[in-house]
């Protein structure tokens, strides 16, 4: 007669189950974030009159992606299922996830990517040779995070030393509420913080289950109480209306420049930003700040 201990299985641990069932709720937030912003006409389908759901329905996305869809519909409420990789292959197909993304799915479903792609390098060298071609003119390329992804030797001094800080705090949103020299060199900070913080929670409305968006997030609401009260607020807006920004440069002074951008990837928010001068003064200036960070002499 066989005994309790032989017959009965070893409790999960209370913290691993607690683990895995916050992976499966961020799991089953993720695809839902991740259907809903596909349009029927991406993948072929009709939109139809009575639609309302945004983005793709559930069973389109099983039907998609030969799966069932109660086993999908079981994936996007959280339970507890086996996915076998190939299957998670198929939902990343039809989804349309990017590499990131597709990363992200397969560490949250805790299988491994038999095909695991390597981030790409987010700004080509073509567009960082514009970046320094556009010298004097401050520029960089930054996403909808504000992640400062590249910039010109000129806009590395325009606020701060923006080579001499760690890359995880390569963000113009966190340089804004934490870093002295960047904020002090924000003449009209107070408006300046209060339009990011607006455009920041815009954005995220469509990253929500974003690791890298939460990430930020959470820093922020840790470190900078300015930030912290701003996002109580609950105020919303997308882009902003063009208008003369000033800077006060610790190296040559107070700089006018009209801020421009050139979209690259309206779906990410890539964009190239740059700083024209707008006023002979703050041109003069510009050349000036570009001598003394390239050794260069100033010369029109």
């Amino acid at each position: 007669m066989a005994t309790a201990q032989d017959t009965t299985q070893a409790p999960v641990p209370a913290a691993a189950a607690n683990d895995s069932s916050v992976r499966r709720r961020e799991l089953a937030a993720f695809l839902r974030s991740r259907r809903e912003r596909i349009a029927p006409e991406r993948v072929g389908l009709s939109r139809g009159r009575r639609r309302r759901t945004p983005g793709l329905r559930r069973e389109e996305v099983a039907q998609l992606s030969s799966v069932g869809v109660t086993w999908y519909t079981w994936l996007e409420q959280a339970r507890d299922i086996q996915v076998s990789a190939s299957v998670l292959d198929a939902i990343a197909r039809t989804l349309l996830l990017d590499a990131n993304e597709r990363a992200h799915l397969y560490t949250l479903a805790g299988v491994p990517d038999p095909m695991p792609g390597t981030e790409p390098d987010t700004v080509p060298p073509a567009l960082r040779e514009m970046l320094r071609q556009l010298e004097p003119i401050p520029a960089c390329v930054q996403n909808g995070r504000y992640d400062l992804l590249a910039y010109n030797r000129v806009y590395g001094r325009l606020l701060c030393d923006l080579d001499a800080l760690p890359p995880e705090d390569h963000n113009c949103m966190w340089l804004a509420f934490t870093n002295p020299g960047w904020y002090s060199a924000l003449v009209d900070r107070d408006e300046t913080i209060r339009l990011m913080a607006a455009n920041f929670r815009a954005a995220m409305a469509e990253h929500i289950a974003e690791p890298a968006w939460k990430t930020m997030l959470r820093r922020l609401q840790r470190e900078s109480p300015e930030f912290r009260e701003l996002w109580e607020r609950h105020e919303v807006l997308q882009g902003v209306s063009p208008k003369v920004k000033r800077f006060r440069n610790d190296h040559v002074g107070l700089l006018h420049l009209n801020g421009t951008r050139l979209w690259l990837a309206p779906q990410s928010g890539a964009r190239l930003v740059a700083y024209v001068p707008a006023d002979e003064e703050s041109r003069e200036r510009l050349y000036r700040l570009h001598a003394l960070v390239t050794g260069e002499e100033a010369v029109r």
